[in-house]
């Protein structure tokens, strides 16, 4: 019975890693990438003073949830 459940889980993560391989070798994800690119660098351009204190504002918090205080 083990070898049966890890056959089946094997066979479903060929099938995941398969479905993964296909999504990132896809033409048109990296023509969303391109697009969400260029809006992302319209966006900065348009609001660069906006786009900074963003930045530092989310690397504020990251930096507080991910470090320790121990």
């Amino acid at each position: 019975m083990n070898e049966e459940i890890i056959q089946n889980l094997n066979e479903r993560l060929d099938s995941a890693i398969d479905k993964g391989r296909e999504i990132l070798e896809s033409e048109e994800l990296h023509i969303r990438l391109e697009e969400a690119r260029a809006q992302t660098e319209a966006t900065i351009r348009k609001h660069p003073i906006k786009s900074v204190v963003l930045g530092l504002a989310v690397g504020y918090i990251a930096a507080k949830i991910f470090t320790s205080e121990d």
